[in-house]
């Protein structure tokens, strides 16, 4: 039987990718198939990536803030919170969840300080997007490149730049963070 990966938000599955592509059993728990506020878990669970939508916390939205309806935040949290619950049922090896800088830790203090940051370009992928993480990992070794991209704004030149093709391309786990955390992390 092969160890259980879940990857709660995963949306794309890009950051649990390595460990499918490794022979893990991974379940993508996400919209619309999958509510994690819903989600019973199976067990025994070996690791967990969690990924809750950044749309309400990230520091890039924070100009909307004041006149988005507050709705949105409280099921951001909700979502959060979910993971977290899952993740305590669960008590898997290892555990991160991750979002961009911004407000989460303030709406949620349960998660406390993050256990680690990184950017895409300190894993090779030649861009910035400061991202937060916490949990209990091993912490990937990086491989710095140059940034000659600048994210999000980097997918504004790009032709899949609009609507919801955006969202999930700004949302995507970069591929090298997602492969070095698999090594760091088995």
């Amino acid at each position: 039987m092969s160890k259980i990966i879940l990857d709660l938000c995963g949306g794309t599955g890009a950051w649990s990718r390595p460990y499918w592509v490794a022979g893990y059993d991974v379940w993508i728990v996400t919209l619309p198939n999958y509510d994690v506020t819903q989600f019973d878990p199976p067990m025994p669970v070996h690791g967990i990536l969690a990924a809750p939508p950044c749309t309400e916390f990230a520091v890039s939205g924070a100009r909307w803030w004041d006149i988005k309806p507050s709705w949105l935040l409280d099921e951001a949290i909700e979502t959060v919170k979910a993971c977290l619950h899952i993740i305590k049922l669960c008590d898997p090896r290892w555990w991160a969840l991750e979002n961009p800088i911004g407000r989460i830790a303030k709406c949620v203090p349960a998660l406390g300080k993050p256990a680690g940051r990184f950017n895409p370009c300190d894993y090779g992928d030649p861009w910035t997007k400061k991202t937060l993480l916490w949990g209990r990992f091993n912490m990937p070794i990086k491989r710095w490149v140059h940034p000659t991209q600048h994210s999000p704004d980097h997918w504004h030149s790009q032709d899949l730049a609009s609507g919801r093709k955006r969202g999930e391309l700004r949302s995507t786990t970069p591929s090298g963070f997602a492969f070095a955390f698999f090594l760091a992390n088995p």
